[in-house]
């Protein structure tokens, strides 16, 4: 027996293309649609609203599909509240728990729709009372990740009663549109560049944050210097990276190499090779990043400019590290965690050749955050995208020269 189901979708859905998605989505499980009711915004700033008809072969694909057009901020016209169910243990969801997206999220409980704090993908939702607690009236509903469980805890079990808000486009964003269709190296580089430059004054005039995070290749490119001026002007607030771009930000700072190659002269250098691993040591020496620029050992760089400004950094570690540092975090699980409190407040995000880091900042990043993501490789954006990160925007070039432009077009000055 065939299934049907009536969805709606309200925000900007035309100039962002979600509405487009969405029929897609509907045609490609192989379901059909009617378009019921169509209303289209006067203005740039106006929402739009869609209502429509979904039939199913039946009700298996149309569960699927339900969950897919969620995604995309469509939610089905009728229901009811949110079906709670205890955690029976520790670090475990109850099965068939409503997995989040990235999106603003609304539950309804006894008749009121709550809306859900800290959006993030990928994790269970739970009500809360007022206290805190587990008992009485709700009052609150946040994402939870599935370590962070505790046995007890209410969390909702499918999609019943849960609606997500569609993603609206940030105005003069315009020309970052085209980019969501294709990734590729032939965009207007000296238009995206000003327009980004506009993004981040925006932010900082709002007194919101912008988060920088990097790979090593930042670094090897010739960044180095250009983040640190972002970062002395104020223009970055918050920094997550690796144990490998803090390292060669320092070694280049104080022995004027990058994983053992002359950043002036671009050639090998005699036993460069062990040059991040004898600056590793002298900072584990010292105990601290902050120690060793407070030392004077640590002359300068994004790390060192960090130190002097305040500006709180996350590393992030992994398998590969050498060392590491004595600031990379080794726990993940507890780095995540950090990186979590450190978003709170972030408006912009910039993702500089990164992979890792890029995917695990976007896993926590609500949709609102608007992200760009400056790599030379164009399958980094596109893997963010394909993740749930769709409000990133991919400038593919080499992140070095561009960073330099950028903080020229900024104005941040030279030490």
């Amino acid at each position: 027996m065939t299934a049907v189901e009536t969805f709606e979708v309200e925000g900007h859905i035309v100039d962002s293309l979600i509405l487009a998605k969405i029929l897609d989505l509907i045609l490609d499980s192989g379901a059909d649609y009617r378009m019921v009711q169509v209303d289209i915004g006067k203005t740039a700033i106006d929402p739009s609203r869609a209502v429509v008809e979904v039939t199913a072969p039946d009700d298996e694909v149309m569960v699927r599909l339900a969950e897919m057009l969620q995604v995309q901020g469509a939610n089905p016209l009728t229901t009811g509240d949110a079906v709670l169910e205890r955690a029976d243990q520790d670090g475990v969801l109850p099965a068939g728990f409503y997995s989040t997206t990235n999106l603003d999220t609304e539950v309804l409980v006894g008749g009121r729709w709550l809306r859900a704090e800290n959006p993030e993908m990928d994790c269970g939702l739970v009500v809360l009372d007022d206290d805190g607690g587990s008992e009485g009236a709700p009052a609150r509903v946040r994402t939870l990740p599935m370590h962070r469980v505790r046995a007890g805890d209410r969390i909702v079990v499918g999609a019943q009663g849960v609606r997500v808000i569609a993603g609206n486009l940030p105005r003069g964003l315009s020309s970052f549109e085209f980019m969501d269709s294709e990734v590729s190296s032939e965009k207007p580089k000296a238009l995206l560049l000003r327009n980004l430059a506009d993004r981040l004054r925006a932010a900082r005039d709002a007194g919101a944050k912008v988060l920088f995070v990097g790979g090593p290749a930042v670094i090897h490119t010739g960044g180095g210097p250009e983040v640190a001026r972002l970062v002395r002007d104020g223009w970055i607030d918050v920094v997550f990276a690796g144990n490998g771009f803090a390292t060669h930000d320092i070694e280049s700072n104080i022995l004027g190499t990058s994983l053992g190659v002359s950043i002036t002269t671009g050639a090998g250098t005699e036993g460069g090779h062990s040059n991040h691993l004898r600056v590793i040591n002298e900072v584990r020496r010292h105990g601290s990043i902050a120690a060793a620029v407070a030392a004077g050992f640590i002359p300068g760089g994004v790390m060192y400019e960090c130190v002097r400004a305040g500006v709180p950094f996350l590393l992030g570690g992994s398998v590969r590290d050498d060392g590491p540092l004595p600031d990379t975090m080794t726990d993940v699980v507890a780095a995540a965690d950090r990186m979590r409190d450190l978003v709170d407040g972030v408006a912009v995000a910039l993702m500089g050749a990164t992979t890792l880091h890029a995917i695990a900042t976007g896993n926590i990043l609500p949709a609102s955050v608007e992200t760009f993501c400056i790599d030379i490789n164009h399958a980094v954006v596109t893997k963010l995208a394909d993740r749930g990160s769709h409000q990133a925007h991919g400038i593919v070039t080499d992140v070095g020269p561009f960073l330099g432009a950028l903080a020229d077009e900024l104005g941040a000055g030279r030490s």
